[in-house]
């Protein structure tokens, strides 16, 4: 049984979770989960034993100095509670367990049965599993994120893919089955990085995760400073492949290989989508960086099982590579770090 002291009763929770590592192409989802927690100043309330789950030889633990003492980090997960003051833009609060932490090297069964317990104790309404992968998608686009569920009848609702990857998989592939085999509602969000510039940071996908976090949940989220960073993110991309007519001549063709794959999608659904969001965004009563709207214009509730009553770093230098197969985008796991296959 686990018990939680000081941890007030939440109001429709809804997990978030990202883990470093193998789904993390750019560090994009944890980076966006760190966002989240940083804007709405979570409260951690619990953290998983590093000794039940991590290898120390694979995944390190560091050294600092506070203050002259030395001490030590130990890689693990960590789980905090952030309230959304104005959820649903009629006064409705929402609460949001985030969840972040580094893949576990073992035990990844006992993992997620702890994870699900605590979801189990705090009345957690849906797990929404960030991941990123790496793709072949110009950084000129915007980043393609994948909404996928192996939830059928959750796919229908909310207008999901729902998940038909087979191989290999990683932890957020196996915390979403888990979650399925327990009833838990689960949904995997999947932005795609470029695969000629992996390196992390990628600003741009994790607030391409946000958005569609915002879209899915019906939350409006701060963003901060993010914005400018994907903005001076992108100038820096385009600047290092500039210098290199290689690079420009590969990214010329995934723009024009991309551009005409999706031509037929550049109206309808996702234009109203994004209209929407920028709906959320200007309401005037919502002062800039504050958390408290996230309601459709008419009044609609976008939120998931709600009552309608009731320091930037410079890119590295992008390596061309010869053009392959994208990763499948229904649901996905990257085959290793830093390559992609999709899966939820």
């Amino acid at each position: 049984m686990i018990e939680l002291e000081g941890v007030p009763e939440l109001i429709d929770p809804v997990m978030v979770a990202a883990f470093e590592g193998w789904n993390d192409a750019g560090d994009a989802a944890s980076a966006a989960v760190a966002h989240l927690d940083r804007e709405w100043k979570g409260q951690v309330f619990a953290a998983l034993d590093a000794e039940d789950y991590y290898d120390f030889q694979v995944n390190r633990p560091t050294v600092f100095l506070d203050g002259g003492v030395r001490k030590i980090t130990w890689p693990t997960t960590r789980l905090s509670v952030v309230r959304v003051a104005d959820a649903d833009g009629k006064g409705h609060p929402r609460d949001l367990v985030l969840v972040r932490g580094v893949e576990p090297s073992m035990r990844w069964r006992s993992f997620c049965s702890e994870l699900l317990g605590f979801a189990h104790e705090l009345g957690v309404e849906m797990v929404v599993v960030l991941g990123a992968l790496l793709g072949d998608t110009p950084h000129t686009r915007p980043v393609p994120v994948s909404a996928v569920t192996s939830d059928a009848d959750l796919a229908a609702r909310l207008d999901l893919e729902e998940s038909r990857y087979e191989g290999p998989t990683g932890i957020v592939g196996i915390l979403q089955e888990a979650c399925t085999h327990a009833g838990v509602p689960a949904v995997s969000l999947w932005a795609a990085v470029p695969h000629y510039v992996s390196q992390p940071p990628n600003p741009k996908a994790s607030l391409a995760l946000i958005n569609r976090l915002e879209d899915l949940l019906g939350v409006r989220i701060p963003l901060g400073e993010l914005s400018e960073d994907a903005r001076a993110w992108q100038l820096g991309v385009d600047q290092l492949a500039a210098e290199d007519s290689e690079v420009a001549e590969y990214v010329q063709s995934l723009e024009e290989a991309r551009d005409t794959a999706e031509l037929p999608e550049a109206s309808g659904e996702a234009i109203a989508r994004e209209f929407e969001r920028y709906l959320r965004r200007r309401d005037p009563q919502a002062g800039p960086g504050v958390a408290t709207e996230g309601g459709l214009a008419d009044g609609r509730d976008g939120g998931y099982l709600r009552d309608p009553a009731g320091g930037r770093t410079r890119p590295a230098r992008p390596v061309p590579k010869e053009p392959r197969d994208a990763g499948s985008a229904d649901g996905t796991e990257p085959a290793s770090t830093g390559t992609t296959d999709a899966e939820g």
